[in-house]
């Protein structure tokens, strides 16, 4: 019983300290606020292993305070449009055909990442902000100590605000194949980052280092680029699309439309989606477009966990993802089910998987789906990859 007060009062507290002028915006996204108050509640009773995940995670923030600002101008290439604040990226799965006149254009080769991609660096230079901002928000909350909050907030300015660096709010030139186009909508996937990147700003409310003035820049940047994705040629191509970047670019218009208070578009989407799980999970659990891959079993992971975050974004709209059940009679669940035998390595994988899988990707969602569905056979099964897995953060959000 003091138990549970104690948690309610942290929560209640983490509420209070994340309150600001819009109540729309106030809360987490992707994060789960109730996990966030259990951390703080942990750090109070001086909690061993919950202090020593804190003790890495300062490491990792200290490190970060002499970090650079990135931006979308750093760049040393400039996009067809001539302005450096345009993002871009090359398609990572193209590569230089010798058979043709200087190697153009460019042929597929699916999986096969090919190195060239890293020249222009805006997709390593936002996944960097990404993993910064989390980093050093968190830091701030579970230290209380305002300089990391301070960072995070000079970096996001250095990004979103600041006029001479920050990035235009469109994607009009992302994973471009040389001799056939300057930017495709499949380059929509790259800006997953952002989504992190909102938890970030949502949970540095209660530093006070971000102003509202600078608040509000930031939402009216997500805003407009949410408004790009859902009105632009490349954003109504990736919004389209059947297999993983159908439900990632669901992923990110749903936390975007959520962020900004678009509440109501926030729903329409998640309607939406769940029209598009039933065409991507049959029966079984499969999903056989990620199958066809050449790394099936990273791509099914990888569209798993888009379809995790939906259901967690979706809950924030009285809407349980996590027990639907499509026209297959499949849902979230049994996708999970199916592919986690593989994942393990405990029945042979008889599709293609020509890279290395990453085991981290499914621990994660195993730990997620035991307090989804209140199992512990996914605590269980997490645990068995304990020893594989080394990460702060998802030990500290999700175990």
């Amino acid at each position: 019983m003091k138990n549970s007060l104690l948690r309610a009062a942290f929560l209640f507290i983490f509420i209070i300290i994340c309150s600001s002028a819009s109540a729309q915006t106030s809360r987490m996204l992707l994060m789960d606020a109730g996990r966030l108050a259990v951390i703080k509640e942990k750090i109070q009773q001086h909690d061993a292993t919950t202090l020593a995940l804190v003790k890495a995670l300062r490491k990792q923030a200290d490190e970060l305070l002499n970090k650079k600002p990135v931006s979308v101008t750093d760049k040393a290439f400039t996009p067809v449009s001539g302005d450096k604040h345009d993002y871009m990226s090359q398609a990572p799965y193209f590569w230089y055909d010798s058979t043709k006149p200087n190697g153009l254009p460019y042929m597929r080769k699916d999986g096969v990442r090919n190195p060239e991609i890293n020249k222009i660096t805006d997709h390593r230079c936002l996944n960097e902000l990404d993993n910064a901002c989390r980093i050093l928000a968190l830091a701030w909350f579970c230290t209380g100590e305002k300089k990391y909050a301070a960072k995070a907030t000079a970096l996001l300015h250095y990004w979103f605000i600041n006029e001479a660096t920050k990035m235009n709010p469109n994607l009009n030139y992302a994973q471009a194949i040389p001799g056939i186009n300057n930017g495709r909508g499949i380059g929509i996937i790259e800006t997953i980052a952002l989504t992190g990147i909102a938890d970030a700003v949502v949970l540095l409310k209660g530093a006070n280092t971000l102003t509202e003035k600078d608040n509000n820049s930031i939402q009216q940047w997500y805003t407009q680029y949410l408004n790009w994705m859902l009105t632009s040629k490349n954003g109504n191509e990736e919004h389209a699309a059947k297999n993983n970047h159908g439900t990632w670019f669901y992923v990110q218009a749903i936390d975007f439309a959520l962020f900004t208070g678009n509440n109501a578009k926030a729903k329409e989407l998640i309607d939406e989606a769940k029209k598009r799980m039933d065409s991507q999970i049959n029966k079984e659990g499969k999903m056989q477009l990620e199958l066809d891959r050449t790394n099936g079993l990273g791509y099914s992971t990888f569209n798993l966990q888009a379809w995790f975050k939906v259901a967690t974004l979706a809950q924030l709209t009285g809407t349980n993802l996590w027990q639907y059940v499509n026209q297959q009679g499949a849902g979230i669940r049994t996708a999970l089910d199916w592919l986690t035998p593989y994942a393990l390595g405990q029945k042979t994988w008889t599709y293609q998987q020509i890279g290395e899988y990453k085991k981290n990707n499914i621990y994660t969602l195993l730990l997620q789906a035991a307090v989804a569905y209140n199992d512990p056979k996914y605590t269980a099964l997490a645990k068995q990859l304990d020893n594989e897995v080394d990460d702060t953060l998802i030990d500290l959000l999700y175990n």
